[in-house]
């Protein structure tokens, strides 16, 4: 199985995704990581004929995405889910839960916090 992973900017990953759809490119998924620098990484992963192709876009906790739902619909319902697991936001949405899809109305802060143990008590960083 062959794979490439091409960096995207927040200007250029929904062309980019664009570019994949009409190269008959399906999506498979989106993945997101926090990074030690507060940063995040969003992998969008896509497969033809047993080649894969991943764009890789790192943002900043406080960016705004382009939903990629407009290429490909079935994109909000994981975008959403970053939503809720990281606090990132997407804009353009075909449907947006607004951090709703897992989490409840009244939850502040993001489940995927990052823990710091070091020789004092345990500390967290919520990584925004």
């Amino acid at each position: 199985m062959q794979a490439e992973v091409i960096p995207v900017t927040l200007n250029t990953v929904l062309g980019e995704c664009a570019k994949t759809k009409v190269e008959s490119y399906r999506l498979v998924t989106l993945s997101c990581t926090a990074l030690p620098d507060g940063n995040y990484d969003i992998l969008y992963h896509f497969d033809k004929d047993l080649k894969l192709k991943h764009l890789r876009l790192t943002v900043a906790g406080n960016a705004t995405v382009p939903s990629i739902s407009s290429v490909y619909f079935s994109a909000f319902l994981v975008e959403n889910e970053i939503q809720d697991l990281f606090g990132l936001r997407f804009s353009g949405l075909a449907i947006d839960y607004k951090r709703t899809l897992y989490l409840e109305e009244e939850v502040k802060t993001t489940p995927f916090c990052r823990y710091v143990v070091g020789k004092g008590d345990r500390k967290t960083d919520s990584g925004s």
